[in-house]
């Protein structure tokens, strides 16, 4: 069977172009003029241009077949969003090849290819005719777009009014009912709410499946990636460090240096976010950031968050996952109904207590966001915090619970066992 990608000694570099200080980066067309017919003498002169080159991808080869999906992985800055770039032809490589066999459709932020003054209808018509579809075509699937991005009520309001998790909604429904043949997909998907990202990663798995196409998903969830993707590569640094099945990868990657293992995250201020985390730390009391957390600690998950103004019914939201598979998601509303009040304006801390002896040695990361349930977050912070349980408590009451059992949970259960003849 044909490969529908091909992507053959892909290099990518970019310029970084180094200005003097108080030098604006647009210039005049006699501005450029002039510095077109300096060139050549400032190098008669010996003067060097005052620039530096990064390779955002370097020497990448990999083949999709039709009808897989093929997960993506890696750190901030290995190249991920790059590629996907180059694969949409929205950026050329510097060197090498991609070949595609197939019409394409992408997910790299959210409200690509949205116009924010049409409204959802207009959207969707606009991005089935960018994919070169018919009207005949668009109008069997309208009402199926609208259904699953739950946006009926909303259809012929302008784009520019929309939330961030409608836009998603929308833009995801679009992508995966207009019958690409490749569907790229970026980090973009995790700003829909944990029942959306659910409901998209189905979909994802059913036009694989049913209609045979091929799915290129870019993840920083690895639960998600271990879910949708039988195979994965692992971007560092703009190489292929490994690729493989998805299991060993994500193994490989969780164990590598590549995952910084940090206690705590400062957030920069940002005043444009309404209710913006400002902080996430794991804690322990009588311990610092650099000692070792046992099993049987105590251990609390701090949440700092700023509101700017006034609010009602936004809520913060916590996912905790082991080597990444999720655990638990945690709403500051599942117990306390007071927090949909309205909030005033100024910094709180929120505190979610985690119970001693519950979960097994191992490696962890914490998820937090704030947002409004079904619209999307305000603010997001995948992997803030990322820890390491270990079994190293002299406890002997609890030490047979946990060592060599795997799973996710020690589990002390109450046996009743009887004689039954």
């Amino acid at each position: 069977m044909e490969n529908i990608i091909e992507v053959k000694n892909i290099s990518k570099k970019y310029l970084i172009g180094h200005q003097q200080k108080g030098v604006a980066s647009y210039g005049t067309l006699r501005d450029d003029l002039i510095n077109t017919f300096k060139k050549p003498l400032k190098w008669l002169a010996g003067q060097k241009e005052n620039n530096e080159y990064i390779w955002a991808l370097k020497d990448i080869n990999f083949s999709v077949k039709p009808g897989e999906i093929l997960g993506v992985i890696g750190p901030n800055g290995a190249g991920k969003s790059t590629l996907l770039k180059i694969l949409t032809r929205i950026t050329p490589p510097t060197e090498g090849k991609a070949i595609i066999r197939g019409r394409v459709s992408s997910l790299l932020e959210v409200g690509t290819g949205f116009h924010p003054e049409l409204t959802g209808r207009e959207n969707i018509y606009l991005n089935g005719a960018i994919l070169g579809m018919t009207k005949k075509e668009i109008d069997k699937k309208f009402d199926e777009i609208v259904d699953f991005a739950e946006i009926r009520k909303f259809l012929d309001m302008p784009a520019k009014r929309y939330s961030t998790g409608m836009y998603m909604r929308l833009a995801f429904s679009v992508a995966a009912h207009l019958e690409p043949d490749i569907l790229l997909v970026d980090e973009v998907l995790a700003v829909g709410d944990d029942a959306f990202q659910k409901k998209s990663l189905g979909k994802m798995d059913e036009i694989t499946k049913k209609g045979g196409r091929t799915i290129v998903f870019v993840s920083h969830n690895m639960g998600a990636v271990k879910r949708l993707c039988p195979k994965t590569i692992l971007l560092n640094q703009g190489r292929i460090i490994k690729a493989g099945n998805t299991d060993d990868v994500i193994e490989f990657y969780l164990k590598s240096s590549m995952v910084q293992k940090s206690r705590r995250a400062v957030f920069a201020d940002d005043p444009k976010k309404a209710n913006q985390i400002l902080q996430v730390a794991v804690v322990s009391p009588g311990k610092s950031d650099i000692d070792s957390l046992d099993i049987s600690d105590e251990i609390a998950i701090e949440v700092k968050f700023r509101v700017r103004h006034e609010m009602k019914g936004s809520i913060m939201m916590l996912s905790m996952y082991r080597e990444g598979t999720l655990i638990f998601h945690s709403f500051d509303t599942d117990l306390d109904q007071n927090s949909f009040e309205l909030r005033k304006p100024g910094d709180y801390v929120s505190k979610i207590i985690l119970p001693k002896h519950l979960f097994t040695a191992g490696r962890y990361s914490v998820s937090v966001s704030s947002g409004w349930p079904f619209l999307g977050p305000i603010d997001s912070r995948p992997d803030a915090a990322v820890f390491e349980l270990e079994e190293i408590s002299e406890d002997t009451a609890h030490k047979s619970y946990a060592k060599h059992r795997g799973g996710l949970l020690i589990m002390p259960l109450n046996w009743n066992t009887h004689y039954d003849k």
